[in-house]
């Protein structure tokens, strides 16, 4: 199991594709803060609820300086299907390998139903503008987190 990110920590560099199959890297955001947050599938009703409210809170989040990145380990045909069915504005990319997901202990086991499954980690990682890690958030919930960020952000 992947080591959990802690305030302060470098956030791992992470070169991915889009839903368009074109490279985005973390260091691209340099200079501005980015919530990075990783979610287990597209087109997935939960995943598409969290989607959605950072869609919705797009302008609000980058208005206040952050750029938002959304990582499953999905490949960029479905994350482009997941953007047109839903009009999501928020970038996606895929991580198929997991590894990016790992670095960022995204990816491990955790509780579904009552059984522990390995998989992904719904988690959101905020982001400096230097690179460093700002707050670390595990398990969290798809429905409500995004106004919680932007609560807990003072936006």
């Amino acid at each position: 199991m992947s080591e959990r990110l802690q305030p302060g920590d470098t956030a791992p560099a992470f070169t991915l594709p889009d839903a368009d199959g074109k490279d985005v890297s973390l260091a691209d955001h340099k200079g501005r803060k980015v919530i990075v947050y990783f979610y287990p599938a597209a087109l997935t009703p939960g995943c598409t609820k969290q989607a959605c409210d950072f869609t919705d809170n797009l302008e609000l989040l980058s208005g206040a300086g952050y750029d938002v990145i959304g990582v499953s380990p999905d490949k960029p045909e479905k994350l482009a299907a997941f953007r047109e069915k839903e009009n999501l504005q928020v970038k996606l990319v895929g991580d198929p390998s997991k590894k990016t997901l790992e670095a960022y202990g995204a990816y491990g086991e955790k509780k579904l139903y009552g059984k522990v499954v390995t998989g992904v980690i719904r988690s959101t990682i905020v982001v400096d503008e230097e690179g460093k890690v700002e707050q670390a958030l595990y398990n969290v919930r798809a429905t409500g987190h995004v106004a919680k960020i932007i609560k807990d952000l003072g936006i």
